[in-house]
């Protein structure tokens, strides 16, 4: 018996995750911990995992199993959110509209700038002195 799965890739500043939706009831796993205990006590990058299934209102319907590497925790959390859309958009194409007006389904493009020769960082020049 093959068992239901959605399948959606996030990404966001130089984290990626693979989000899976199984029909459940809201758990989320990330890296095989609960989400309580992988982002702590940040309660807002709880929300901002939780928000394509909020504005879609499917919160309860389906059990959303990430694997997520690279990056800090909080473009963990901003790739989290774009592969929970994509996925939900496997789901049920008639989402598009919600998720696409909150600005879920698109990537950010912002990245970190590249270091420049003769600066001591992306723009930071040397110190400046009269002598």
């Amino acid at each position: 018996m093959a068992k239901l799965q959605y399948y959606g890739t996030g990404r966001r500043k130089e984290a990626i995750a693979r989000v899976r939706l199984v029909p459940g009831d809201g758990k989320i796993v990330i890296n095989k911990r609960d989400i309580d205990q992988y982002f702590g006590g940040l309660e807002v990058l709880k929300l901002i995992v939780a928000q394509p299934l909020v504005a879609t209102q499917t919160n309860g319907r389906f059990d959303v199993l990430v694997n997520v590497h690279g990056g800090g925790i909080s473009g963990q959390a901003g790739a989290i959110r774009h592969g929970v859309a994509r996925a939900l958009l496997k789901v049920d194409g008639e989402l598009r509209p919600i998720l696409k007006k909150a600005g879920y389904l698109t990537r950010d493009p912002r990245m970190k700038e590249r270091k420049k020769y003769g600066l001591k960082a992306a723009r930071r020049a040397p110190q400046f002195s009269k002598r």
